[in-house]
């Protein structure tokens, strides 16, 4: 018999309501403007390490009219971030936006194709001025403190190594005493044993042995990834720490921050090196967004961004095991 039911029960969904009022009257009351951005684009992401869900081709469609207009691929979007800056470099000034994102992505305890995601960017915020807001948004959704440490205390912490200076080499012997050295093997292979491989390595390294024991008791935010995980985000001054974080509670990433990149060349090297690598494993280069990147060159104002997942930590304050259990259905 087909089970039609919602995965979450009715009264677990008057609770997701109250939890999503709760956070439009946050930025209600710090008088961020809530936006509504496309979920469709003819454009996509680079990054190496997310897919896009392909919904459109004019191969695929009959009326002559339709196809016409949809002789590009449209993508399902992962996030609204392009759009978000295009709205920032057009003056709109402090926005955020709670609505449905897609990833071509696993289905599983914390893993849905389609979930619901929180961004917001506040302008003229350093990252360390956005790391208090998500800290006072925590507060205020789940009553608890935010502790902070760095990636680089972390490692120190519980590997004893410095991430910043580890080398293949001492990153594979590592990985390999801690059990994961088919990972390992894997990942020199997929991605070379220069800085790609690095980052792979301390990538399997943090997932296995750090994520999961973290903000245990309280949600933690762990800030300056290394330079070459910088993705969108500026560089510290050292130049070999990124101004980017992560909101961890109870072993499960929620949140990915930045201190906006504002250089307009050197965010299209950076896509470049995505393509680059895209290409090493296996996958299909992206194109760049042009006109994400004219708004760039028209002007992003300094801000930051930061993205956050609201079924994984609605997950976690009604204590239930899977994100399915707190969304309306799950898919499949």
């Amino acid at each position: 018999m087909t089970d039609w039911r919602p995965s979450a029960s009715i009264e677990t969904l008057r609770k997701r309501a109250a939890f999503f009022t709760s956070i439009r009257k946050f930025f209600a009351d710090c008088g961020v403007l809530e936006v509504d951005t496309p979920c469709l684009s003819a454009n996509t992401i680079t990054d190496v390490h997310l897919e896009a869900m392909v919904i459109a081709n004019g191969a695929d469609i009959d009326d002559e009219n339709v196809a016409n207009a949809c002789l590009s691929p449209l993508y399902l979007q992962t996030s609204p971030e392009y759009y978000m800056k295009r709205l920032l470099a057009a003056g709109s000034g402090d926005i955020y936006q709670l609505g449905k994102c897609f990833r071509h992505d696993e289905l599983g305890r914390i893993h849905s194709p389609e979930f619901t995601m929180l961004e917001w960017y506040r302008v003229n915020f350093t990252m360390d001025d956005l790391i208090n807001e998500v800290s006072a948004l925590v507060q205020a959704l789940i009553g608890l403190d935010t502790e902070t440490a760095t990636y680089q205390q972390l490692f120190e912490q519980q590997l004893g190594i410095n991430p910043h200076e580890a080398t293949t080499g001492s990153l594979l012997a590592l990985s390999k005493t801690k059990g994961f050295g088919e990972y390992a093997d894997r990942c020199l292979r997929d991605y070379g044993e220069h800085q790609g491989g690095i980052d792979a390595l301390l990538q399997l390294l943090f997932s296995t042995c750090i994520e999961p024991d973290i903000g245990l008791e309280k949600p933690i935010i762990v800030s300056h990834f290394p330079a070459s995980q910088a993705a969108l985000a500026k560089l510290a001054d050292d130049e070999r720490s990124a101004l980017r974080f992560e909101l961890y509670f109870q072993g499960v990433e929620l949140a990915n921050g930045y201190e906006e990149l504002i250089n307009t060349e050197q965010l299209v090297q950076r896509f470049n090196e995505d393509n680059a690598l895209r290409k090493r494993i296996g996958k299909v280069p992206k194109p760049i967004d042009n006109e994400f990147i004219a708004a760039m060159r028209s002007g992003l104002p300094a801000c930051s961004g930061v993205a956050l997942g609201v079924d994984r930590l609605f997950m976690l304050v009604e204590r239930k095991h899977d994100i399915a259990s707190v969304m309306p259905f799950q898919l499949g």
